[in-house]
């Protein structure tokens, strides 16, 4: 395996609650009334650091989605799931949003003193290196 670049960000921050890597920024949340099999979670517009599974159709609380689960890509934790596709109308905004299950995640405030590794990146330092699709997280 190689090494694990990470994408920082700035500001009120969530992290993987096992390695700290930044996942998320409070400005993108959607919701925080979603509900998860250990509780509450979060639904978010984009995430960054994340591994995308397997699409996969599920039954849930809002009806039948196709989903894929979600991992930090740094420690390898599942942290939730990706919509990838509604089956209902009424649910076609959750299309390719993130849910990270609170339980799994910390607030951070977009400093990096948690996170002791090296492998980091800028965004800003690289704009035409870094593909903005979430799919390529």
């Amino acid at each position: 395996m190689g090494r694990v670049f990470l994408v920082q960000i700035e500001g009120k921050s969530y992290r993987c609650k096992c390695c700290s890597s930044p996942l998320a920024v409070a400005d993108d949340i959607l919701s925080r009334t979603f509900s998860c099999g250990h509780g509450t979670a979060y639904l978010f517009n984009n995430a960054v650091n994340v591994t995308v599974g397997p699409g996969e159709e599920r039954v849930m609380l809002s009806g039948t989605h196709t989903v894929a689960d979600i991992y930090c890509c740094n420690c390898g934790q599942i942290l939730g799931w990706k919509y990838m596709k509604a089956q209902d109308k009424s649910q076609k905004y959750k299309e390719g949003k993130f849910v990270l299950e609170r339980w799994r995640i910390s607030e951070g405030d977009g400093s990096n003193s948690n996170n002791n590794n090296n492998n980091n990146l800028d965004l800003e330092s690289y704009p035409n290196n870094i593909s903005s699709d979430e799919d390529a997280h």
